[in-house]
């Protein structure tokens, strides 16, 4: 797999591409390949985080089961900004709200798939796969303006 590192407000991230496609997103610092689809997620990923790009477009590949993918397609859709629970998406998918947790805890492309918009039952803030943890998640939503429920 060819990677890209970028360095974020959040740490140093390393983008993986495969196949014509970003398959994975991670916090780590390696050095950089240069493919056009590599180049283009860390511009996007630049914009970003100068509050320039709200919406990614890249091509995805989501590895992992049916269920997984249907749920990083679900979070793709909750708009810059906001927010929205596990049993939102749950709903949507008609199953519980833990499987969706345990899928949203294994996002393989995080901030691209914005997991960090997914919170628990209430508007409650839970957990975030990256590093940092939940004060990662705090940030990524304070820059994007998020809920009024963060300090």
């Amino acid at each position: 797999m060819l990677s890209a590192c970028f360095h974020s407000p959040v740490g140093a991230l390393t983008v993986f591409e495969e196949d014509g496609a970003i398959t994975s997103l991670r916090w780590a610092e390696t050095e950089s390949a240069h493919t056009a689809l590599l180049d283009q997620t860390v511009t996007q990923l630049a914009a970003y985080f100068a509050s320039e790009l709200q919406v990614f477009d890249l091509p995805l590949n989501v590895k992992g089961s049916e269920f997984q993918r249907a749920v990083c397609d679900e979070m793709l859709k909750i708009p810059y900004g906001e927010t929205c629970t596990y049993g939102d998406i749950a709903k949507t998918l008609g199953v519980s709200a833990q499987p969706v947790g345990g899928a949203c805890g294994a996002n393989p492309i995080p901030i691209i798939i914005p997991c960090h918009r997914v919170m628990g039952a209430g508007g409650k803030l839970t957990g975030f796969s990256g590093a940092g943890g939940v004060e990662t998640k705090v940030a990524l939503l304070r820059h994007e303006g998020a809920g009024g429920f963060l300090i």
